[in-house]
């Protein structure tokens, strides 16, 4: 699918924790006769939702399938470990997984991030999702380790949290269909990356060889021949002035005339 084969707005969807407003705006101001139709969708659905045609682009936690996905980096989230106010790692300004290893530690079913081996103590069921598991977290049951911001999607007013160290983090990019690449896409993807309105989006640029011939035009003369306007122009314009310089006051320099001059004083 190219150029022609686009819907009359720009579907986009986003995963919680993405905040796409900046974007969105850039959007707005360079394409106000396309609009950009902005959808939420839980992490885990957001692959389904873009192979089955439900939106052009999303931006999405990675890894997704680059077999058949395209996807450009946007940038890393640090990881955080969220605590009732009133808990003992609040004291410090930085917590590493030993400090919640008397701590149970949930672990919600859409869990963002890849770990190879939880910290802390594991709690009996696994929350059904985030949202769930904060309000575990609320009443005291456990802990949570979020990406940034989840913790501050899910900000209450009891709890807080701390950066967590040696942790696992959650990248974030802008993904599409690999076979669904539109002018469309193009375009965001210039809004993702901060290209200016003019940007070529990476068309193909004038072949090199015609660059050459109209750079032609501007060579350098042949030595000895000088260029129309430069040498000689300046040259009869300099013997011009030098001959304006000496027909001064008294007539030096004048022409001669008849050669008749003023007759001898007779003795």
């Amino acid at each position: 699918m190219t150029g022609s084969d686009v819907s009359s707005s720009f579907r986009l969807v986003y995963v919680p924790g993405v905040m796409p407003d900046k974007w969105v705006r850039v959007w707005n101001e360079r394409q106000p006769d396309v609009p950009l139709a902005l959808t939420q969708v839980a992490a885990g659905a957001v692959a389904e939702r873009l192979l089955g045609g439900g939106a052009d682009a999303g931006l999405v936690r990675l890894p997704v399938d680059r077999t058949v996905f395209s996807a450009i980096p946007l940038y890393t989230e640090q990881t955080v470990v969220v605590v009732p106010k009133d808990h003992l790692v609040t004291a410090v300004d930085e917590v590493s997984p030993e400090d919640l290893a008397d701590d149970i530690v949930l672990h919600p079913l859409d869990d963002v991030l890849d770990w190879e081996s939880l910290p802390g103590q594991p709690a009996l069921e696994r929350p059904a999702s985030t949202a769930d598991a904060i309000e575990l977290v609320a009443a005291g049951i456990g802990v949570l380790v979020v990406p940034l911001s989840l913790a501050r999607l899910h900000h209450r007013k009891d709890l807080t949290h701390r950066p967590l160290k040696d942790a696992p983090e959650s990248s974030v990019a802008l993904a599409w269909p690999q076979d669904a690449t539109t002018d469309q896409v193009e375009d965001f993807i210039g809004v993702v990356r901060g290209r200016t309105v003019n940007s070529t989006r990476g068309r193909k640029q004038p072949d090199e060889s015609a660059a050459s011939d109209r750079g032609g035009a501007r060579r350098k003369p042949v030595s000895g021949k000088p260029a129309p306007g430069k040498s000689g122009a300046g040259k009869s314009a300099a013997g011009r002035s030098a001959g304006a310089k000496r027909t001064g006051k008294g007539g030096r320099g004048a022409p001669k005339g008849d050669g008749r001059g003023k007759p001898r004083r007779r003795s």
